[in-house]
C-alpha cells in the first residue's frame, strides 16, 4: 500500500517507549506516534493511555522523504481539542491603573522638551 500524508489508517501498537508508540501499519511498514501526538493535554506516562497489541486508528501527519519514516497522530483524530472552553482575559498591567495611550499622550510633550534640553546642553 502507498501511504500519503493525511490518510487515516488502522494499525496495531507493537512497541512503547517513553517518547512514543510504534504502530505496525502492514507487514512491511510501521510508524511512530510521538507522545505529543497521543492526545491533547499532558501525558505523564504513555503506558497509561496505550498498550502493546492494541488496535488503533491513526492519521499520517508526515513521511520523511529520505528515510521514509512515517509520523502518526491519534490527537489529530480527536473531535475537538481538550481544554478550557472559558479563557480569562489577562492583562499585562492592572486595568484599574488607567495606563495606556492617554498617559503617553500627556507625557510626550514633557519627554520631547527634556530630549531637546539634553541635546542642546550636550552639544
Amino acid at each position: 500500500m502507498t501511504y500519503k500524508i493525511g490518510m487515516v489508517v488502522e494499525g496495531v501498537i507493537t512497541g512503547i517507549q517513553p517518547y512514543g508508540a510504534f504502530v505496525s501499519l502492514d507487514q512491511k511498514k510501521q510508524g511512530l506516534v510521538h507522545i505529543s501526538e497521543v492526545k491533547s493535554g499532558y501525558i505523564k506516562n504513555i503506558r497509561e493511555v496505550l498498550s502493546v497489541g492494541k488496535n488503533v486508528t491513526v492519521k499520517i501527519i508526515d513521511i520523511d522523504e529520505y528515510s521514509k519514516k512515517i509520523s502518526l497522530s491519534l490527537r489529530a483524530l480527536e473531535p475537538y481539542p481538550a481544554g478550557n472552553s472559558f479563557k480569562r482575559k489577562r492583562f499585562f498591567t492592572n486595568p484599574k491603573n488607567k495606563i495606556g495611550f492617554n498617559t503617553l499622550d500627556k507625557a510626550m510633550p514633557e519627554w520631547i522638551e527634556q530630549a531637546i534640553e539634553n541635546l542642546t546642553n550636550n552639544g
